[in-house]
């Protein structure tokens, strides 16, 4: 087992992971960019290195300090959370040179999957069901024109590299093809560095649902069942559930299956998450896969008794995994609590945080590294928390999650909360009738 764990991460997520390490009699290394010297996760670490600047390419994002912060302090892992660097095959590989184990995927594994195009050919070679389009990257606009007649409107272009909605164009007529590559691939190449595009079937009226899996070094994988992800706006989620309302046994052991043939095909290692689209018939294609721990990844945890984190670390240190696969027990909701004004398009709210009071009680559940005095830095994701409720039905956890948004006190910023108050009461939410088009005509009460 390890000795010592450096967390290349900040935030909610790296204070996750201490906790997990410290029940395990591991040691922590936290890294802060001096943007963070005040956080918790540098508080609550055994040890704490600063890695630059505030600004991300400087700090979270540059793995030679982060290296070198694993060196000095004789880390024998690490542990990239999620965002940052926990899908960058080349820090995966220089930990791999470094003698440094990664609590991730290895860079193969991530070069596969990382690429959609190249993950859609693996999902096709696995017998996994993918969305009709192109097989691969798309060479040039009459390649583009004809497989999107041949799949027939509407279609969506996606940028291989892309991530977060960027370089992603639905495209509901012939006449609007032209604009759209043109459009995504120019957005596609100024995030990523990386204009290739490949095309799918629109497919309507979806519902946006993951499997969970973990995978072990002996080639085994078992799956944690789904998380509905389908409340999201601009593909970035909102709020997520398990077990789905959409859900039956039969779609759940299909998609749960499909997950694992996946896993198993690549011979994937740690703690992964295989995302579908399923349309209003129940039929599941497979979108992409993460080769990470997912920010929702909690309320798995809560209906399955799980620690996913520890699984992690235990996968990596050679333990095999039982091969069991998991169900839910219980059924639990995350709201993702954002520094955002809701009232305002959702604008980014950064400052400090003045007063703080987080709910309490049976089966509710905060993952958060802030407090009243801290200041939420503009430079990062401006995730505040994560308010994960618990209960033995999806009625009683809306309304557990009604009970502890109403005591959910933060004042000097604007939150989410207020749209997830909101959400628990949308008849359509209630009903569970709803899909990744929900948002669209979703509207604020003052």
């Amino acid at each position: 087992m390890f000795k010592k764990i450096l967390i290349a991460n900040r935030g909610e997520i790296a204070l996750r992971v201490i906790r997990t390490c410290k029940e395990m009699g591991i040691k922590t290394v936290a890294v802060y960019s001096k943007a963070d010297t005040e956080s918790l996760h540098v508080r609550f670490a055994d040890e704490a290195v600063c890695i630059g600047p505030a600004p991300s390419s400087e700090s979270y994002l540059k793995m030679a300090n982060i290296i070198a912060a694993a060196e000095i302090t004789n880390a024998d892992a690490i542990h990239p959370g999620y965002g940052f660097l926990a899908e960058n095959a080349k820090f995966s590989k220089l930990c791999e040179e470094h003698e440094i184990k990664f609590i991730g995927a290895t860079a193969e594994m991530i070069d596969q999957m990382g690429d959609k195009a190249s993950a859609k050919a693996t999902m096709i070679a696995a017998g996994v069901p993918c969305i009709p389009g192109s097989e691969g990257i798309i060479k040039d606009f009459a390649e583009c024109e004809a497989l999107a007649n041949e799949a027939g409107f509407p279609v969506m272009l996606k940028a291989t590299a892309g991530g977060g909605g960027k370089g992603m164009r639905a495209v509901w007529k012939k006449e609007e093809l032209q604009d759209c590559w043109d459009s995504a691939r120019q957005e596609s190449k100024a995030a990523f560095g990386n204009d290739g595009m490949y095309l799918e079937k629109l497919i309507q009226e979806p519902r946006h649902i993951e499997i969970q899996v973990i995978g072990d070094s002996y080639g085994k994988a078992c799956h944690l069942s789904e998380r509905d992800c389908s409340v999201q706006r601009r593909h970035q989620k909102l709020t997520e559930e398990t077990p789905s309302p959409f859900m039956t046994d039969e779609l759940r052991n299909a998609m749960g299956n499909a997950a694992v043939m996946a896993a198993e095909h690549i011979k994937y290692e740690g703690a992964g998450t295989v995302e579908f689209l399923v349309d209003k018939h129940r039929n599941f294609y497979f979108m992409e896969m993460n080769t990470r721990i997912q920010v929702e990844h909690p309320i798995t945890e809560e209906v399955v008794d799980y620690d996913l984190i520890r699984e992690q670390i235990l996968v990596a240190a050679g333990v095999p995994i039982s091969g069991k696969n998991y169900f839910p027990q219980l059924h639990s909701i995350e709201c993702r609590i954002n520094a955002e004004d809701p009232h305002n398009g959702f604008r980014p709210a950064p400052g400090k945080i003045t007063s703080y009071h987080a709910p309490g009680g049976h089966g509710v559940r905060i993952d958060t590294h802030v407090y009243a005095g801290y200041m939420i830095p503009p430079n990062y994701d401006s995730m505040i928390s994560k308010l994960i409720v618990t209960a033995q039905t999806r009625e009683e956890a809306i309304n557990k999650m009604k009970r502890a948004l109403d005591e959910y006190i933060i004042e000097g910023v604007k939150t989410t909360i207020p749209f997830h108050r909101q959400l628990m009461d949308h008849p359509d939410y209630i009903s569970g009738n709803y899909t990744t088009k929900f948002m669209e005509d979703f509207v604020m009460e003052s």
